[in-house]
């Protein structure tokens, strides 16, 4: 069990809550210790101060006996005062300017104070008060002691014992390592406790995380409502496990209609095969059967072409090769590309372009973006429907290609996943195709700096729309 502790300990020390306490505690003891330290010498001062208003008033006393009653009267209140207050608290001395003592109380105590030359030299000056500490007596105490001009070339010196104030001081000192120590204690208990409400919301997502796996995507992380930062980070967190289930959703459909669309296929291309090998069959039925499975893999290396051509498009990565195309003779070559198709279903097809309009696009890309569109166009529309297409100005150095049709509409549920791999409208992919026409579409155009957009309506028709910029640049 101790060996288990000794183990996490590295690790308690590298949490985010160890150092949140941590950095509290710090903080909180060091300012605690700044307003002790700030008191301590506040009161200090303050007892220093009034020490020393005593010992001037006791000062103004002597000087104003001195006025009334002389030397005499000076000497005679010096010994009361000292016999009233104690001879140990305070002593009384008068001088003369050169620091000769010609009276005091009874010096026996504090014998071993000096008359201070520098505070005499101060008086002389025109200083009226002089304080010094001094530490005298058997116990080496500390002495508040002043120097006052009491008259003309007479001067008092007197000394307190700060005996009260040493003691105050002290009892200050241990309350304040007692007061401390609490302190200290007291606010790594609350640092803790509190990192660890602040880190709560983590722990959450945490947990949520744990518990999701590739088959498990719909756990999500509790929100509080409270709109703060982990509230927010818990919404960010459900929303990216939100769209994580999407795109696995979209991988599962994705691989479902790739299986689809390629047993058909190599079904074909297996029997095919089979035909071969068994039954005696001319040469001109083995020649069919050949030119039978290379149409079968000319369709699937197409498809795999063009799924390389989408991946490589939405990296980047594709390779266009920009140049300056008249974008109104491309719709023309286009559209009489399908002319023969529109006939044989009964459409009409027609193109409405402008004079010429110059684009700097990758001319092989977006004919076969254009390609895709129109034959979509066609293959959803009835017979006698309409599909025509315009080329639009659209202004600001941007041009659109636009592709009408008298088609069924698309619901708006697909609006959006229209432009998905391999998605079919028609869940029953009984019409032919691989699903990659409008995603290679849009994934040419976003290639160009431009997007492929959709307008829609159920029963009246749709709109496809293939803006590009006139003057582009390589986008990587």
């Amino acid at each position: 069990m101790s060996w288990r502790c000794a183990k996490s300990l590295p690790n308690l020390f590298r949490t985010i809550a160890f150092r949140l306490t941590l950095w509290y505690a710090g903080i909180f003891s060091v300012s605690s210790c700044l307003v002790f330290v700030l008191f301590y010498f506040l009161v200090a001062h303050t007892i220093l101060t009034r020490l020393d208003l005593d010992l001037v008033d006791k000062a103004g006393r002597f000087s104003a006996v001195l006025d009334v009653q002389g030397i005499s009267g000076v000497k005679k209140l010096a010994i009361l005062e000292a016999r009233a207050a104690g001879e140990k608290k305070i002593f009384f001395r008068l001088l003369y300017a050169n620091g000769e003592v010609f009276a005091s109380s009874h010096m026996g105590y504090w014998k071993e104070i000096q008359v201070g030359k520098e505070a005499l030299q101060k008086l002389v000056m025109g200083q009226k008060n002089v304080f010094e500490t001094v530490r005298a007596g058997p116990d080496a105490q500390e002495i508040r002691v002043l120097y006052h001009l009491s008259g003309p070339g007479v001067i008092l010196q007197t000394g307190l014992a700060m005996e009260t104030y040493s003691h105050f001081l002290k009892a200050f000192k241990r309350v304040f390592f007692v007061a401390m120590t609490l302190v200290v204690l007291i606010s790594a208990v609350c640092g803790w406790f509190l990192s660890q409400k602040a880190l709560a919301g983590v722990g959450a997502v945490t947990l949520t995380a744990q518990r999701i796996s590739g088959t498990n995507l719909e756990a999500r992380v509790p929100v509080t409502g409270s709109q703060d930062e982990l509230d927010l980070l818990a919404k960010t967190f459900n929303t990216m496990l939100d769209r994580i289930a999407g795109l696995v959703a979209n991988i599962r459909e994705m691989g479902d209609n790739i299986a689809h669309d390629l047993k058909s296929p190599l079904t074909r291309i297996r029997g095919l095969a089979e035909l071969t090998l068994v039954g005696n069959k001319d040469s001109g039925a083995f020649e069919s059967m050949a030119a039978s499975t290379i149409e079968e893999v000319d369709r699937l290396l197409s498809m795999i072409n063009t799924m390389l051509v989408i991946s490589r498009a939405e990296a980047g990565q594709g390779e266009f090769r920009f140049e300056p195309v008249d974008l109104s003779g491309l719709v023309h070559e286009a559209c009489d590309l399908f002319d023969a198709v529109a006939e044989d279903k009964d459409i009409l097809l027609k193109c409405t372009v402008p004079a010429p309009v110059v684009a700097r696009v990758d001319r092989g890309m977006i004919q076969r973006a254009l390609t895709n569109l129109i034959d979509n166009a066609l293959k959803y529309t009835p017979c006698g429907g309409r599909v025509w297409v315009e080329v639009v100005d659209a202004g600001g150095g941007r041009v659109e290609i636009q592709v009408h049709d008298t088609g069924k509409g698309i619901a708006v549920s697909d609006i959006e996943r229209i432009f998905d791999r391999f998605f079919r409208v028609d869940p029953s992919r009984s019409e032919s195709g691989a699903g990659l026409g409008l995603c290679l579409a849009r994934a040419i155009a976003r290639g160009h700096g431009g997007d492929l957009c959709v307008e829609s309506v159920l029963g009246k028709g749709s709109v496809f729309s293939l803006r590009l910029p006139k003057d582009n640049v390589p986008v990587t």
